[in-house]
């Protein structure tokens, strides 16, 4: 089943445009490991937040990506530019009206 991981990022002070290069740049590997969508937002009433949207096929696909050269890398590069605040949600999509 689906697997959809919603959350936010805390930024420090001035980074957030650094982070969201990071999250936003163009990973093939993310495809074929199972991403089915992984969208990044931003919301001028949260400056130092950065929003992200990932739709999996699984949630194994997600926890494998993670072990990706590339996902790991892109990890290490971010993770000085957060603050640690982390909120979100993980759920198994129950379905779509867009989707058959």
């Amino acid at each position: 089943m689906t697997f959809a991981n919603v959350g936010t990022l805390g930024v420090q002070p001035g980074k957030r445009e650094e982070l969201i290069a990071i999250l936003t740049r163009s990973n093939p590997e993310l495809k074929s490991a199972g991403c089915l969508a992984y969208e990044v937002g931003v919301s001028e009433e949260a400056p130092d937040t950065v929003f992200v949207a990932e739709l999996w096929e699984s949630v194994d696909a997600h926890q494998a990506s993670l072990q990706l050269p590339s996902v790991r890398a892109a990890i290490a590069e971010a993770v000085p530019l957060l603050t640690g605040e982390m909120d979100g949600f993980r759920f198994i999509v129950a379905g779509s009206p867009l989707r058959d």
